[in-house]
């Protein structure tokens, strides 16, 4: 990896980057391959993600976490996606759509009750917006949560809910009310065990297939008023600032899945021979390699730019919207343009399941589709661009 001088590392970011790696390719890497076939949720190793501090890497001490900055996350996700980009999606969950928007959010008892567990990973966090016929426009949503003095009944479907089938928690935005469209629309935070909380049909998924995805089923599930995050109406305000942390966690998981089909290609171009000559000698193959690594270093400053913004925000309360969507879009076609390049390298290799490239290549995808696609992060960032705000 070459030198980034625009995003100096202090001690603290390289250790936890290390930390990260070594973890990654001793407890993950041997074991990918085996959870991506099954597609069985890899529990053990989260539990032992959350005892390291990779489960709440911005969560303050106080509430269970590591305490470090959203710089020193990038690095940690980075690195646990080069070995598997499920872990990383799995990670990214519980960081940032779930404990990012209650810290934010939440009150002093939700921080405590909700994200310590999580941190720790010893529970493990959701978020649910997209329903059935509802994903980018959250305001046709028909999920809906009447008030009924201090709780509030629940009712609707949700889909493809990552961590759906095991989340102990989830951050759940229904309509309050449905007329005023997105400003009708109510955050909450809902206890698995809560009666009426149905975990529905589980999605065969294409790629990062050890990251469990479901339906979430909501019949008469009553839950506190307690349990509210923010205040009535907020909800769609919230959704959107917790997906500008998540585009982050999805372009470092872009970044990581690049990053490790690159890796192998350029070993796989130094060793494989045709016609006399190492393949990587050839103009056709070694313009594919530079190619992909310009792609990732241009990703890479993005996304550290994108997660010094967030870092920024923290003092100024200005949002970091652009910044996150642009590094999300272009990482995660980043990630989809080195993984085909990758396929193509290894020619009939690269098409076996002998070899992980093409399971980099099914997890890519799904990059340029979750919170966000390709197509929603260009109307963003030309939306700002142009002041339709």
């Amino acid at each position: 990896m070459s030198n980034n001088w625009l995003f100096p590392l202090s001690t603290e970011h390289e250790m936890i980057r290390q930390t990260a790696r070594e973890f990654a390719r001793k407890e993950i890497a041997p074991i990918a391959n085996e959870f991506d076939e099954s597609g069985e949720f890899p529990l053990k190793t989260i539990r032992k993600m959350g005892e390291m501090g990779f489960m709440g890497i911005e969560v303050p001490e106080e509430y269970g976490g590591a305490g470090m900055d959203t710089l020193a996350y990038v690095l940690a996700l980075e690195e646990v996606s080069k070995a598997d980009a499920a872990h990383g999606t799995i990670m990214s969950v519980n960081n940032s759509l779930f404990c990012y928007g209650i810290l934010r959010y939440g009150t002093d008892t939700q921080k405590e009750k909700f994200v310590r567990p999580v941190a720790s990973g010893q529970a493990i966090g959701a978020y649910s917006l997209t329903e059935p016929m509802s994903g980018s426009d959250a305001g046709t949503m028909r999920s809906r949560a009447e008030r009924h003095g201090d709780v509030y009944i629940l009712n609707g479907r949700k889909s493809w809910v990552t961590s759906g089938p095991v989340a102990d928690y989830v951050v759940v935005f229904c309509m309050t009310e449905p007329e005023k469209k997105h400003h009708g629309v109510t955050a909450f935070i809902v206890d698995a065990n809560t009666p009426g909380f149905i975990r529905g049909k589980k999605e065969p998924k294409l790629g990062v297939r050890a990251s469990a995805t479901s339906e979430l089923v909501f019949e008469n599930c009553e839950v506190p008023l307690e349990n509210r995050l923010g205040q009535e109406g907020e909800g769609f305000k919230i959704a959107m600032a917790v997906l500008d942390a998540g585009r982050i966690g999805i372009a470092a998981q872009s970044l990581g899945i690049a990053e490790a089909a690159y890796e192998a290609s350029l070993q796989f171009a130094a060793e494989r021979e045709a016609f006399g000559h190492k393949i990587g000698e050839f103009q056709g193959i070694s313009f594919k390699l530079a190619d992909m690594k310009t792609r990732i270093e241009a990703a890479r400053l993005l996304t550290y730019n994108a997660a010094i913004a967030k870092e920024h925000s923290k003092n100024t309360g200005e949002r970091f919207t652009l910044e996150a969507s642009m590094a999300k879009l272009f990482a995660s076609e980043t990630a989809m343009f080195v993984t085909h390049a990758a396929v193509q390298i290894h020619g009939g290799m690269g098409y076996s399941r002998e070899l992980p490239i093409e399971r980099y290549f099914r997890d890519a995808k799904i990059t340029e589709i979750y919170e966000g696609t390709s197509e929603i992060q260009r109307m963003v960032i030309a939306r700002l661009e142009s002041g339709l705000r």
